[in-house]
């Protein structure tokens, strides 16, 4: 069942006849220039094709989550081991998914013909992309509202203000105990308790409690952004102005990717770009505020635990962030080096790529704690109390800081337009993705119907995704985050390296590699075929059962999830995955054989048609076949 050797299967020498070229190859002296492939499409230059792999590697997890486990992990002790997790896995990973689209310049989906009985991988990336495509949208709208709500001075959340709706539990610093009464204020109900010391009167019985104490952004966020529901049960109505944010954003990615690669290439010039210079201003203006240091100690200082290094839980944070920075089992990076021309090299882009979202973090981090811990100096904490992950550091937490600086106007426009800029690019990979599995698959009907398909995705997205800005919304993308976005994409992953180098053949895979870049010595091969066979599935299997041994159910906050959620969640992640063995099952008793094994055997072998997409690409692989044939000692 497993091939490693190399399969002359569908490259015969009357290959030309029986499966006849998809596309004359423009071949002049100015090839670089022109598109290699005609009918499919190239990255209009190199420069286009790595912005947009940065921009799809880049993206709110580098700002909104790696400073959090920085800091939780041991401070700059944690860079160790996310170093070495970038080296055993991110790396080898990001390198196989490059490779193998630009190989046979096809989709996840349609480049499973390598291995047809792991299609449903393909499958499962297609409702992967999906499920992303709405919950990541609805981020990029909370973005798009805080930006427009930055134009306005005071900024609304820098104290609660009565115009938009801040009750008695929201102040700038904690409140007062309360009496042993009642109150029901119309957002929060907090029974038996009432204020204390209102006019100086002292509480019946001698009783006090503390009443739940919100800041003014914390409240801002709840009241007027998400308009949020006490609990997944109340769906509520659809907030129009998150509604008309989300279709905005819609409109920006349909735009962008109204042509294709020809049009997104020219827009990641500036998104995937713009961000470092935002990102730089704001740490320049950290650096020089008062107390910065405290966070920057706090986050990679003095202050480092070395003694960390000892829990495995360290680890597992820094695979797992190091496999969800870049992308990796989602199909992204398939589909965008599916567009490369055939001779790229894809090594070279992979070291670039990684080594840069990785710095991406770690500069980040600098900045984000730079102002987190001017906030702790002004407010007299420690900066333990203040950091958060997620959406309580991006809408939260550091809006308040900004909230208190000079010029917070100017530096809160730039802080949202960064996260926007951020997950535009992101976006616009994951749609891309989607639209080149449709593509694929129906080239000939598709195709030239190119811009009214991304019309029709775009306004499906948006009407699937408008759940998601009820005033539960932010509850069903908790959800789908939980679920979806963790244990999915990394059996997807495993499968996917599985397939590869233990079924297709590392010793196969790596032959196609050398036929793109060139033949490499041994040497350089043996770290790739060691992660490639053993390091980079074993990591990742630890992951995936680690994930659910300490699977626990969604909570938001101190908020717990009804019973029905928890089910919907995991039927949605069965959903996604059960196609992998369906696929699989349906292949083999499609595939010839007379025993089940000779069955397992034959869907495990690559198509007829599998290879490089241009004819003269399948020539090249042909000779070079017959050479080894023929010389079977420099195997």
């Amino acid at each position: 069942m497993v091939h490693n050797d190399f399969n002359l299967s569908g490259i015969s020498q009357n290959d030309h006849q029986t499966h006849p070229p998809k596309v004359t190859a423009v071949t002049n002296e100015d090839a670089g220039k022109s598109e290699e492939n005609v009918e499919r499409g190239n990255w209009s230059s190199k420069a286009e094709y790595l912005l947009s792999m940065i921009g799809c590697a880049v993206g709110l997890g580098n700002v909104w989550r790696f400073p959090y486990l920085a800091y939780r992990n041991g401070g700059g002790a944690f860079l160790i081991p996310y170093t070495l997790m970038l080296a055993l896995a991110g790396m080898p990973m990001f390198f196989l998914e490059a490779s193998f689209g630009q190989f046979a310049s096809l989709g996840p989906l349609a480049v499973w013909k390598a291995v047809p009985m792991l299609q449903g991988v393909g499958v499962t990336m297609v409702f992967l992309v999906v499920i992303v495509n709405i919950s990541y949208t609805s981020i990029l709208t909370y973005s798009l509202y805080y930006l427009f709500a930055s134009f306005q001075s005071p900024l609304p959340w820098a104290d609660c203000f009565s115009w938009w709706g801040a009750d008695k539990t929201c102040s700038r610093i904690p409140k007062d105990p309360l009496c042993n009464l009642t109150l029901d204020d119309g957002y929060f109900k907090i029974v038996n308790t009432t204020w204390l010391h209102v006019n100086n009167e002292t509480c019946p019985n001698g009783s006090e409690i503390y009443v739940p104490h919100q800041g003014p952004s914390e409240q801002y966020w709840d009241k007027v952004v998400l308009r949020r529901a006490r609990s997944m049960d109340e769906t509520g109505e659809i907030v129009w102005y998150l509604a008309l944010c989300q279709l905005l954003v819609w409109l920006m990615v349909g735009a962008a990717l109204s042509k294709g690669i020809k049009s997104s290439g020219k827009v990641v010039y500036f998104t995937a770009t713009f961000p470092y210079v935002i990102l730089t201003i704001l740490l320049i203006r950290g650096l020089t505020l008062e107390g910065a240091y405290k966070g920057i100690e706090f986050y990679i200082g003095s202050q480092s635990d070395f003694s960390k290094l000892t829990d495995a839980q360290v680890w597992k944070d820094a695979a797992t962030q190091i496999f969800f920075t870049l992308s990796l089992g989602s199909g992204s990076s398939i589909t965008l080096s599916s567009y490369n021309k055939f001779h790229n090299n894809c090594y070279r882009d992979t070291i670039i790529v990684c080594v840069v979202n990785c710095a991406t973090s770690v500069l980040s981090g600098f900045a984000i704690f730079s102002i987190l811990g001017h906030m702790a100096h002004v407010q007299d904490k420690h900066v333990s109390e203040i950091a958060q992950s997620g959406f309580g550091l991006a809408f939260i937490v550091y809006p308040e800081a900004l909230a208190q600086l000079p010029w917070a106007t100017v530096l809160s426009f730039l802080f949202f337009f960064m996260l926007l800029t951020l997950g535009l690019d992101s976006q616009f990979a994951t749609l891309e993705t989607f639209m080149t599995i449709l593509l694929d698959q129906f080239p000939n009907f598709l195709r030239s119907k190119r811009f009214y398909l991304t019309v029709t995705v775009c306004l499906i997205s948006y009407i699937l995704g408008l759940v998601c800005i009820t005033q539960a919304g932010i509850y069903w993308l908790n959800l789908m985050d939980h679920f979806c976005a963790g244990l999915v994409l990394i059996m997807s992953a495993l499968l996917e390296i599985i397939g590869l180098c233990w079924i297709y053949g590392v010793n196969r895979f790596i032959k196609d590699i050398e036929m793109m870049i060139g033949k490499r010595s041994w040497l350089f091969w043996l770290w790739w075929r060691v992660c490639w066979n053993f390091i980079s599935p074993c990591l990742l299997a630890v992951i995936l059962i680690w994930s659910l041994a300490v699977f626990s159910p969604p909570t938001y906050g101190s908020i717990e999830y009804p019973l029905w959620a928890t089910v919907l969640g995991w039927l949605t992640a069965i959903f996604c995955f059960m196609w992998i063995p369906i696929v699989a099952i349906v292949r083999t008793v499609q595939a010839p054989g007379s025993t089940l094994y000779k069955k397992i055997s034959s869907a495990c072998k690559s198509a007829p048609d599998w290879g490089p997409y241009l004819e003269q690409h399948r020539g090249e692989r042909y000779k070079n076949s017959r050479m080894r044939l023929l010389a079977p000692s420099e195997m």
